[in-house]
């Protein structure tokens, strides 16, 4: 077993040690201790719970807190944590923990899950995922309390607290209510809460670290200033645009009060870029927000985040490219920085590629799913970018899945947390070959 695992990539290691907690946790929640009396889940189902817990996805066949009792739901957070803070993370825990050293295979499976440039920053970059991660999750939970405890009561306002701070921050998606997450919608304290925590958890832990440590270095690295442009323009922009597309929510003007509804079209603003947590129902919504939604959650987050998408740096590099040749200029340049052409060529690679899987994927669903009458093609499509961005949206398509279509959106799932480069070199085992010769280039007519 030694000699197979020392055999193996860090990126088939991290693909394997997901498929590991996948199937635990699936095992753990098909007993019946995991179930809430006189529920019985097949295992087919656990397994897809399992999966988007783990994906920190949301996407669920079945009600959580009418399905799985106090012991399945703890589990299901606990796959929260390890999805969202990375399996390997929490290998390297273990590792401190019993005094063993780190050894350079495991520094490279940690540098390849926390998207580091160098070695050197393991160990300082990981004391920051904890602590940081632990303290956000903290606050958020106490924050909660004043809210939840006299709504709740004392032990279950602490302990949806506590689930909804885990839930928040991992971008996860998954609610622990008896009833749908729309009863927040005139509750502006508790979503400023998750947004905030929700944003937390989609910058990543290199830009915290970044800022954290900005009076020290007083200068943030290129990437934390990417992300950080791209997701406030993100933000921004979509902000602005549910208020003009959905009339300042006008379907909630006679419930819901002026301030709260401005609230509210920010938190929509907020959560399809992973997070996927429906307080306003996307019945409400017009085309053109459902349009935004899918536009927002297929860029996602921020790399070596809790999120999932193409990502807003590479979203980010492929605009100002496109800005820079429309400008007749060869090189991208930003915050007194340029961008290497590899670095631009691979955005574009994970771009194209991304739309190739999500379209392959939306045709063969298309061809085993049932779509309701008066529903289109944007009932699968949206389906497949939110498993693909692990946001956890839903039209509707989810629980009405065949087998066959809930193996696939595993997948989607499972290939959007872990990555699809990640996929690309442990799974598919693709490898750079260097050539020992050049081609001529010739020129081909574009547009």
């Amino acid at each position: 077993m030694k000699k197979i695992f020392s055999k193996l990539t860090p990126p088939q290691v991290l693909t394997l040690g997901f498929l590991v907690i996948i199937f635990v946790g699936a095992f753990v929640l098909r007993m019946p201790m995991s179930q809430q009396p006189g529920v019985h889940v097949n295992f087919m189902d656990a397994l897809f719970t399992a999966v988007s817990a783990t994906a920190i996805t949301g996407l669920t066949v079945v009600n959580t807190a009418t399905t799985w009792s106090t012991l399945g739901q703890i589990v299901l957070l606990v796959m929260i944590e390890i999805g969202a803070l990375g399996f390997m993370t929490f290998a390297v825990l273990l590792f401190a923990l019993t005094g063993q050293r780190l050894d350079l295979k495991a520094r490279l499976m940690a540098q390849q899950a926390l998207n580091l440039r160098n070695l050197a920053d393991v160990k300082s970059v990981l004391s920051y995922v904890f602590s940081l991660s632990a303290i956000i999750q903290l606050i958020g939970a106490v924050l909660m309390l004043p809210d939840f405890i006299p709504r709740f009561g004392i032990t279950k306002g602490i302990y949806l607290s506590i689930a909804s701070s885990i839930s928040s921050f991992g971008n996860a998606g998954f609610t622990f209510f008896d009833k749908p997450v729309s009863f927040l919608q005139n509750d502006p304290y508790i979503l400023i809460i998750w947004m905030l925590l929700i944003t937390a958890g989609s910058l990543g832990f290199l830009v915290w670290r970044d800022l954290l440590l900005f009076y020290k270095q007083q200068r943030v690295s290129l990437h934390t200033k990417v992300a950080i442009h791209v997701s406030g323009w993100l933000i921004g922009i979509s902000f602005v645009l549910f208020l003009i597309t959905e009339k300042l929510l006008a379907p909630l003007m006679e419930t819901t009060s002026l301030g709260n509804r401005i609230v509210d079209s920010l938190f929509l603003a907020v959560v399809p870029r992973t997070a996927g947590l429906e307080v306003i129902p996307l019945s409400n919504l017009s085309a053109a927000g459902i349009m935004i939604i899918t536009f927002l959650m297929f860029v996602g987050g921020t790399p070596g985040s809790t999120s999932g998408g193409i990502k807003t740096t590479t979203l980010g590099i492929l605009w100002m490219q496109s800005m820079a040749a429309l400008r007749g200029q060869e090189q991208v340049n930003f915050g007194g920085r340029r961008f290497s052409q590899k670095i631009v060529i691979k955005a574009m690679m994970l771009a194209v590629i991304s739309i190739v899987f999500v379209a392959v994927v939306s045709l063969l669903l298309t061809m085993t799913e049932h779509i309701p009458k008066g529903q289109g093609l944007e009932y699968i499509v949206f389906e497949v970018i939110s498993a693909f961005s692990t946001t956890g949206f839903s039209l509707g398509l989810t629980p009405h899945l065949t087998s066959f279509g809930k193996v696939v959106i595993m997948i989607v799932m499972f290939i959007g947390r872990v990555g699809l480069y990640t996929v690309m070199f442990s799974v598919m085992n693709i490898r750079d070959k260097p050539r020992k010769f050049q081609y001529p280039t010739e020129e081909v007519i574009i547009g």
